[in-house]
């Protein structure tokens, strides 16, 4: 009797189990479902509006218009010229925040004196639109490479240097004072303790600020004349290409989504220790 209840116990577990992972797995079904159908609808009612005639075309192409013209500039070398020009922007706008940023962060958070001396200065800072830098950067830098790295720079840090402030605030004080007590040395503790608390939040600055620097390495491009895809899409403006216009604020969109899925893909392999990273077990 007794190993028949054993038998039912384990039976009765099994079935547990697997409804669990049958759940699990209709779960991450729906959520792949769910952002494929809204994009699929956004883009069913693109096309509506404009084949129905509620927007003319000459001002909104229809979907299908729009992305014949980017199949047709993807087989072009200026297309692929023009996004290499804009990633690099891009890039070196958001390594110079890094560079600046995680630093300065770190030793505001760790001093309270030095966050309070230079609290005035990154308030009055931090508000300031970054495209309303645009005319400043006409009249000192130019209209060269080094201001679309500024421009995406100045938007990038702010980000970067709230969180990883934040993230070295958020350290456990028993752990410090356990360290302490123990004799590790402040280098060490900042190392050992201090930066692996502070590490998710960095990396939620990054991607935060990669989506920043997109936009102002594009608005610089689009502004100033740079060459990349703002300057493509002033271009076609002015000749009113509507097509090609459409096709590469799709082609920046797309690039906006890449650089999202690449940041959150490596911030969530590099952080599987930490436990915002780790699913619950089926």
């Amino acid at each position: 009797m007794r190993f028949e209840s054993g038998e039912a116990a384990v039976d009765a577990s099994a079935g547990a189990r697997a409804e669990r992972r049958r759940l699990s797995g209709a779960a991450r079904l729906l959520d792949l479902l769910v952002p494929v159908l809204s994009i699929a609808a956004a883009l069913a009612l693109w096309e509506l509006v404009s084949r129905t005639g509620m927007i003319s075309q000459k001002d909104l192409p229809s979907m299908s218009t729009s992305f014949r013209a980017l199949w047709s500039l993807v087989q072009t070398g200026a297309f692929w010229h023009a996004l290499l020009q804009t990633v690099r922007g891009w890039a070196l706008g958001l390594g110079v925040a890094t560079v600046l940023a995680v630093p300065l962060g770190i030793a505001l958070g760790r001093s309270e004196f030095a966050a309070s001396a230079f609290r005035v200065p990154i308030e009055f800072l931090r508000p300031i639109p970054s495209a309303a830098l645009i005319p400043v950067l006409f009249l000192t830098l130019g209209t060269r490479l080094r201001s679309e790295i500024f421009l995406a720079a100045f938007g990038a840090f702010w980000p970067l240097l709230v969180q990883t402030m934040y993230g070295v605030r958020d350290v456990d004080p028993v752990a410090i004072d356990t360290a302490r007590s123990f004799g590790v040395g402040r280098f060490e503790r900042l190392y050992r303790i201090v930066l692996p608390s502070a590490v998710p939040y960095i990396a939620t600055g990054l991607r935060i600020s990669s989506t920043v620097a997109l936009i102002l390495a594009f608005t610089a491009e689009l502004f100033m004349g740079l060459p990349g895809l703002g300057q493509a899409v002033n271009q076609a403006s002015n000749y009113a290409l509507t097509d090609q216009l459409y096709a590469y604020a799709l082609a920046t969109g797309f690039l906006g989504v890449a650089i999202h899925v690449a940041t959150t893909t490596i911030e969530r392999r590099a952080l599987r220790w930490h436990p915002s990273q780790r699913k619950a077990a089926p």
